[in-house]
């Protein structure tokens, strides 16, 4: 049983915002930080894993479908997306084992929690996509298989923070914090004494895209960074998107 655990979901080789989120004291004091997947595809994905490396068993890796994209892309299949294309070509031989070895959902008992299950996209599936307002049944097709002693889980994959009850269990995303949608800046959450708490790093964002500029070796960093920095998809916009996976129709 842990007392405390920070979810740091979608980091998405986005270096210098981890960094900043590493530093709250709220990080750096907690138990655990869980990394509920796409660690590492984006501008800076080998200093990225060789920091959350440094940090040893505090850290509880789990996988995200970027990251068996961009152990494909290093064993030389081709993907479509340009950023995880050139990450997974940087990543030496240690990073893709790491990568390849990491396991999906992750169950961990949490003080005030219990079980907690902490996946990407959903516990079943990491590419899986569920929402703040997905249909009582999309939730209960994609929670079929859990465990009854579970009430809590922790999801990522959609990048924007919510907490809902879904008959009776907690389900909590927190956000993204490489590629945020909703507001700008990193995004985590807190779990402690019972309590979930939906956390935004206070940054300056101009700073924060002329760090991610200088650290990486991307050709398209500043497209990256003014899309995913600078320039945040509004939650409006994102439900959009990811809506018709879920099973509704395309107008949202």
């Amino acid at each position: 049983m842990v007392a405390s655990v920070a979810v740091l979901s979608d980091v998405h080789g986005a270096l210098p915002a981890l960094e900043a989120v590493l530093a709250e004291p709220d990080v750096a004091t907690v138990d655990r930080i869980v990394l509920t997947g796409d660690i590492a595809a984006g501008p800076v994905p080998v200093e990225t894993l060789d920091t959350l490396v440094s940090l040893g068993e505090r850290v509880v890796w789990v996988r995200g479908n970027a990251d068996r994209e961009l152990v494909r892309v290093a064993e030389g299949e081709p993907c479509d997306i340009d950023v995880s294309q050139w990450a997974g070509r940087q990543l030496r031989a240690d990073q893709v084992e790491l990568l390849r070895a990491l396991e999906h959902p992750v169950r961990l008992d949490v003080d005030g929690f219990g079980p907690v299950v902490f996946c990407h996209g959903t516990p079943r599936d990491d590419d899986e996509v569920v929402l703040v307002d997905s249909s009582l049944a999309r939730w209960s097709e994609v929670f079929g298989a859990l465990d009854d002693d579970v009430h809590t889980v922790v999801c990522g994959h959609t990048h924007m923070p919510f907490q809902r009850l879904v008959d009776r269990r907690l389900v909590v995303n927190p956000g993204s914090v490489g590629m945020p949608y909703g507001r700008p800046g990193p995004q985590w959450a807190l779990l402690r004494d019972g309590v979930v708490e939906l956390r935004r790093t206070s940054v300056d964002l101009e700073w924060l895209a002329e760090r991610t500029v200088a650290a990486s070796g991307y050709p398209d960093v500043r497209s990256w960074v003014e899309d995913y920095v600078l320039a945040v998809a509004s939650d409006a916009e994102a439900v959009t998107v990811f809506g018709p996976r879920d099973g509704r129709p395309s107008d949202g």
